[in-house]
Formats: C-alpha cells, sequence, structure tokens
C-alpha cells in the first residue's frame, strides 16, 4: 500500500524523539529539519517527547506548526499509546533511549524511519537515516527490504539554517576585526562545556570579540565572572531565536561535536569542535583529520591540564588562511537540501 502523496488527508507523520535536560534536544532539532519540510508539503506532523523541561525546543517545534504529544513516562506502552492516539501514516525514531525491541514492534504496525549515529546495532526499520560524515560508505547489516541513507547528502538543515547559507564561502578579507568568535554547546549544555572553552580562549591571549550562548543562568553567571585577556570582550547570551544569524556574522564558532555540526558546515563556518559524548568521537576524529574543522579537545581533555587544547585553540584563532580553508571545504560539504531527500524517501515509502 502506497502512503500516497502529500495531498492524501491519510498522510500524518509522528516523530519519536529523546529530550531533556540530561540528554540535550538535539534529537529534536534535526527531526525538526525534516518535519518542516514535510508541513511545507501538507503533511501534519507530530512530536513524541517530553519537551515540559526544555522550553526552548518546545517553543521551536510549535511555531513551526509541528504539534507535541507527550508520551507521559516515556516507557514503551505510554509512547505506544501516544502514537495510536495520533494514528500516524509513517513513524521517525531518533533515540538512543528506546531499547532495540521497540522498533520491531513499530514496524509491524507503521512504516518506519529511524536515525542513527552508526552501526543501528540490531534496530529494524524501512529507511535508516545517518547524517554522519562518511556514512555514504557503511556496510551495516539491514533488515530485508530496508533502505540506508548515508552520509552529508542527507544532513538535516532546518529551513533558518539554509536561508542564512552563503553564495560563496566567506574569505579571508571578510573577516572582522578584533575577530569575531561565537561559543555555543546546545539547548542544554548538559556537560556545562560552555565556560571551560571560554577560558580556552582567554589563555590563548588572542584578541577577540566572543559571544557565548549559556543554556543556562548558572552557566551565565559562570561565564560572566570570567576575566577576559588584554583586547579581549565577552559577551553572554541565553539561547536564541537568531543562531543562524550568529554564525553566519562569526569569524569562527566553537561548538559541540553533534547534531549541530553539519549545519555550521552549511552554513560555511571555520569551527573549532568539543567532543562531548563518545558518540561524537568518530565524527570528531574525521572532521580534524579530513581538515574541515579543528578538534579542540575532548571533556577528558578540558578537565586535564588543557595545554594541547589551548595550543589548538590558538591556532585556529591565529591563523587566517586555515580558518578561510576550512570555511571553503566546509561550505562545499553540504547544501542544505538534506531534509528534501528524506522526505522523498520517506513518502515514497510502500506497505504490502
Amino acid at each position: 500500500m502506497s502512503m500516497g502523496s502529500p495531498d492524501d488527508e491519510r498522510l500524518r507523520v509522528a516523530m519519536v524523539c529523546d529530550a531533556g535536560p540530561g540528554v540535550g534536544i538535539g534529537h529534536v532539532m534535526r527531526c525538526l529539519a525534516l518535519g518542516e519540510e514535510l508541513v511545507a508539503r501538507g503533511v501534519p506532523v507530530v512530536v513524541v517527547a517530553d519537551l515540559d523541561e526544555v522550553p526552548w525546543a518546545a517553543e521551536q517545534v510549535r511555531r513551526r506548526g509541528i504539534e507535541i504529544a507527550s508520551p507521559g513516562s516515556g516507557d514503551l506502552r505510554d509512547v505506544l499509546d501516544a502514537l495510536a492516539g495520533i494514528e500516524p501514516s509513517s513513524v521517525v525514531v531518533d533515540s538512543y533511549l528506546l531499547p532495540v525491541s521497540v522498533y520491531a514492534e513499530l514496524r509491524q504496525r507503521w512504516p518506519l524511519l529511524a536515525l542513527t549515529d552508526g552501526d543501528p546495532g540490531g534496530r529494524v526499520a524501512d529507511l535508516f537515516l545517518d547524517q554522519n560524515l562518511g556514512a555514504e560508505s557503511s556496510a551495516w547489516t539491514l533488515p530485508e527490504g530496508a533502505r540506508h541513507l548515508g552520509g552529508l547528502d542527507y544532513a538535516q538543515q532546518r529551513r533558518d539554517i539554509v536561508r542564512q547559507r552563503p553564495s560563496v564561502a566567506k574569505a579571508a578579507a571578510d573577516e572582522h576585526t578584533p575577530l569575531r568568535v561565537l561559543a555555543f554547546f546546545g539547548g542544554t549544555d548538559a556537560f556545562g562545556v560552555s565556560p571551560r572553552v571560554v577560558r580556552l580562549v582567554v589563555r590563548t591571549g588572542i584578541a577577540v570579540d566572543l559571544t557565548a550562548i549559556a543554556a543556562t543562568p548558572e552557566l551565565a553567571e559562570e561565564i560572566a565572572g570570567i576575566e577576559p585577556a588584554p583586547g579581549q570582550t565577552v559577551h553572554v547570551i541565553g539561547p536564541t531565536d537568531v543562531l543562524a544569524e550568529l554564525v553566519a556574522d562569526a569569524d569562527v564558532v566553537l561548538s559541540a561535536a553533534g547534531t549541530s555540526a553539519w549545519e555550521l558546515f552549511c552554513l560555511g563556518a571555520a569551527v573549532g569542535f568539543v567532543c562531548v559524548a563518545d558518540n561524537q568521537r568518530e565524527a570528531y576524529v574525521r572532521m580534524d583529520e579530513d581538515r574541515l574543522a579543528v578538534g579542540i579537545a575532548t571533556l577528558a581533555e578540558l578537565d586535564g591540564d588543557a595545554e594541547a587544547a589551548v595550543a589548538r585553540m590558538r591556532d585556529l584563532l591565529g591563523d587566517v588562511r586555515l580558518r578561510e580553508r576550512l570555511r571553503a571545504a566546509c561550505w562545499a560539504t553540504v547544501d542544505g537540501r538534506g531534509p528534501e531527500r528524506v522526505a522523498d524517501a520517506l513518502l515514497a515509502l510502500e506497505r504490502v
């Protein structure tokens, strides 16, 4: 049975996402890009996630015309009950928390798209999306009849990101004096990375105009208490709706090596990444090796003496030609059309 065209009133996509102060909102944000594309095609979308403790993320979902359904306690039965109430035509799952066995049960009921970062690990689905660098060449064993969408051609970019994508990568001559640096580490910054990275910048002694996005008032207070070096200024702001504009205006961006990496690539940013989770390590290493970004530090390195991290930060902030090369390489890797390609594949799913 075909899911039909976007004009088919039966179409309704449910997206099950991890979210919360402990796990962040990266899963929600990359699903949001696909959700925007589906809504633009006339397909209703419902996000199934507990967003009560991350109201900024909830507002981002609602303002795009996407509904929210809370799964209650978040256990399997509550998730299934929420989906049954939605009556979706297909389901998208972006979760590290749901047990692998859930995917088989979901696939028995609905066409299923599963977002993964690497090996599906026994999950079953009709479509697998791994938007990570190099995923197009992966050779994971998939269930019979399943299709794999891999690599940066399928990277999920929200429309406010794509709107800010420059027609060409920023050149060295376009940089500001002093250097404009933007630091952000997700909607929750669960590991408290932002103050530690601000301290790294201060330790370089390089003149910068640094804007740090603090996910919580506590982190904002900690950053505000850091004394900048001579010639440096540090501004602290909270979560913002104009992140894409800030990235586009910055000369250097400092961020976690998570799902936002591909948005930064789409915008052609010169990026220094911090690896804040084990599932980011492969991409973190590869981006550095492929000279697409500078790997500044892992959490363990930040918690040590951090001298090597300071040196890598100094290289990024002090080498204008390095930044120019990074911007050109990143801009060329992500074209912003990933949501279109994934939506095409999702809407083309057929069930016998």
